[in-house]
């Protein structure tokens, strides 16, 4: 009676296991099946094109603000408006920002033209 009993255990769990796999297959499959259906793969790579040209306009609008700043600075220190620290400080001198040394030709002075 024990075999049987584990037999037929054994046959309910294994059906039951196997119905379980086959809904989890089918339901698997018909997710591909309708994200690879052709309108969702054009939706995805337009989607994709769209996010790519604004990465591109994103870095090409940061390169121009940062021609800009440059072109600024150039034209300070063309002008006089602008000197590094080097010119002010020792050769036995040294610059502490926040309490940690820093090389003085990395540190810009700006000031205001009047």
């Amino acid at each position: 009676m024990k075999r049987v009993t584990w037999f037929l255990g054994g046959v309910a769990t294994g059906a039951a296991g196997a119905g379980y796999a086959s809904r989890k297959v089918k339901r698997t499959f018909k997710r591909t099946a309708s994200q690879l259906a052709p309108s969702n793969v054009a939706r995805g790579a337009l989607r994709a094109v769209r996010q790519k040209g604004r990465d591109v306009k994103d870095a090409m609008r940061e390169g121009r603000d940062a021609m800009r700043t440059r072109e600024r600075e150039l034209r300070a220190r063309r002008d006089g408006r602008i000197e590094t620290l080097d010119e002010q400080l020792g050769p036995d001198d040294q610059l502490l920002v926040d309490g940690e040394p820093v090389d003085s030709g990395r540190v810009i002075v700006l000031r205001r033209a009047r």
